[in-house]
């Protein structure tokens, strides 16, 4: 019997370049692909679980939040995820109450917050300002740090305190914008 060499055709060598060029393009196309995630989570937005019932009734344990950060600037009412405060290492989840050079007085008789001597409107607290914590207060908040507290003010460990104090600008994580679970309270987050 004689033997017969089989001569790959030109037909068969442009479909094994093709395959090879597919999955070459298909690979490439998947990487860009984690590569773009990577950049979106990391300077846009993140996904950050509530922990704790500091900020009821605006926000409730175990609700999932999209938190912005793509050239984020605090600003007074802004819900932000703090990476952590002076003495906790865990990040948190506060208010913006008074940003760097404004003036801040709590009246915890009242239960009232001024800033630059204008009483604040806070229709989201659960109630009055007036469990004061161990932290002192400034009477101006410093250059490059922000004042925070928490919604749910008498339950709440934030500025008042000094396990959590004065927060630095560049510890604040982003701002908190939507919340995506539960789902029957999905939507954007009320801000002052």
């Amino acid at each position: 019997m004689e033997e017969k060499t089989i001569i790959p055709t030109d037909t068969q060598e442009e479909e094994e370049v093709t395959i090879t060029q597919s999955c070459y393009e298909w690979l490439h196309t998947f990487i860009i692909a984690i590569a773009l995630v990577v950049l979106v989570l990391t300077f846009i937005f993140r996904l950050v679980d509530v922990d704790g019932e500091s900020m009821m009734d605006t926000l409730h344990d175990k609700d999932r939040l999209i938190v912005t950060n793509f050239l984020y600037k605090p600003d007074n009412g802004d819900i932000v995820v703090i990476s952590h405060g002076q003495n906790l290492n865990k990040p948190i989840i506060k208010r913006v109450i008074a940003t760097e050079g404004q003036s801040l007085k709590i009246d915890f008789q009242k239960g009232i917050v001024s800033v630059n001597g204008a009483v604040i409107d806070e229709p989201y607290i659960k109630a009055l300002t007036t469990k004061q914590g161990d932290a002192e207060i400034p009477e101006v908040i410093p250059e490059g740090m922000v004042f925070v507290m928490g919604d749910n003010r008498n339950h709440s460990t934030d500025s008042r305190f000094s396990t959590v104090g004065l927060i630095p600008v560049t510890n604040i994580i982003g701002k908190a914008q939507f919340r995506i679970s539960p789902f029957s309270s999905f939507g954007k987050i009320y801000q002052e």
